[in-house]
């Protein structure tokens, strides 16, 4: 797919052609702005499709209902992949397979297989870098997303870890005694299918997300996943140690040695998964961001950065105040804010925005956003 605009300057560049790029990029449209683009390194929904190929959405799909609410996995309004695709939890290859269908329905402009290696300010416009040449825009979304971009260190041997996000198939893992360090989404999934597969597994978690009691999905594990945890296979199989901080990894020979912050110690043949989330890819434009405490990017209520005005983040790296927007249905509620903000500075009325209000989108204020949200 792309773009029928030839120039080199635009009022947007959209960076990320995954769930975050082309939902903001519908939300632009509706906007009314059409001289744009979606910059993708590698194909739409890339991401997606670099899942384990046993992964699922922990987030259900499910056909609009008589409310108007859509679909939680949904990047547009009057889309829906479990409608579209008759599966309730599809696979990152399924899902990826949907994001591209939708980006030609709306005929999304992405031009793909360029690579974004820079992002400046110069003179009040920003000037992108690429494998193509420079290109010059007026407003700049980042939505790259995460998961190329695995956390890799996190304690003293970490390195001779396997991340969770390198892995394409679970089946295909040799050995029988894994040691998954990190207990949330990524690992109890791991921990699943590789005892689906006979496989015996100890996860170790510093906390203990299994148990807990918080509604934020965000925090807690989803149901989807506490309810595979009670598979009789998993059950037998695979023994959770909670509130158990792994300090170091070594190997000697093919023998990997694991340490617990207690002293304990614990031996595995094959080397230790490690799910140890995502460091995203924000960080390649950080110096354009202030920092929060927590090293995710200061946003002002427009979503933009407020060190370098004309810069917007979108996607699962969005925090405000605690509020962590890391699943598409919590992200989502942030396409029109950003739209709106870039159309109000091109001088446009974004009337067309005004739909969205019927998705739970909101415009002006964070108030139904956080752990108790209900809407």
């Amino acid at each position: 797919m792309n773009s029928k605009n030839t120039l080199d300057t635009y009022d947007v560049v959209v960076v990320g052609a995954g769930a975050a790029g082309v939902g903001v990029a519908i939300a632009l449209q509706s906007a009314g702005i059409e001289n744009f683009v979606v910059l993708e390194r590698h194909h739409v929904g890339a991401s997606f499709n670099a899942w384990p190929a046993e992964t699922r959405f922990i987030t259900p799909s499910f056909p609009t209902n008589s409310f108007g609410m859509l679909d939680l996995n949904s990047v547009a309004i009057g889309t829906s992949p479990g409608f579209m695709m008759e599966i309730e939890h599809p696979t990152g290859e399924e899902f990826a397979r949907h994001l591209g269908i939708v980006a030609r329905y709306f005929e999304v402009p992405v031009r793909e297989q360029i690579d974004v290696t820079r992002v400046t300010r110069e003179e009040g416009a920003y000037r992108l870098q690429t494998s193509i040449g420079d290109i010059n825009t007026k407003h700049v979304i980042w939505a790259a997303g995460e998961f190329q971009y695995p956390q890799r260190l996190g304690f003293p041997g970490s390195e001779l870890c396997r991340h969770t996000a390198t892995i394409p198939r679970y089946e295909d893992l040799e050995g029988d005694d894994f040691i998954i360090i990190g207990g949330y989404e990524s690992g109890v999934d791991a921990a699943y299918h590789l005892a689906y597969h006979d496989k015996r597994v100890r996860v170790f978690d510093s906390t203990c997300p299994w148990e807990n009691t918080s509604s934020d999905p965000s925090i807690a594990l989803s149901p989807f996943s506490l309810e595979r945890m009670r598979e009789d296979w998993f059950f037998e199989l695979v023994e959770l140690y909670p509130n158990t901080p792994i300090t170091s990894v070594t190997v000697t020979g093919n023998r990997y040695t694991v340490t617990a912050w207690d002293g304990a110690v614990f031996y595995t043949d094959v080397p230790p998964l490690w799910a140890g989330g995502f460091e995203g890819s924000h960080m390649l434009v950080a110096n354009l961001f202030e920092l929060r405490d927590d090293g995710f990017p200061l946003l002002n209520a427009n979503d933009e950065s407020t060190l370098t005005p004309g810069l917007f983040l979108c996607g699962p790296s969005v925090r405000h105040d605690q509020h962590v927007f890391c699943f598409i249905y919590k992200f989502r509620q942030r396409f029109a804010v950003v739209a709106k903000a870039i159309a109000s500075s091109l001088g446009l009325d974004a009337i067309g925005l005004e739909t969205y209000r019927a998705w739970g989108m909101y415009l002006d204020d964070l108030s139904c956003c956080g752990e108790e949200c209900v809407c």
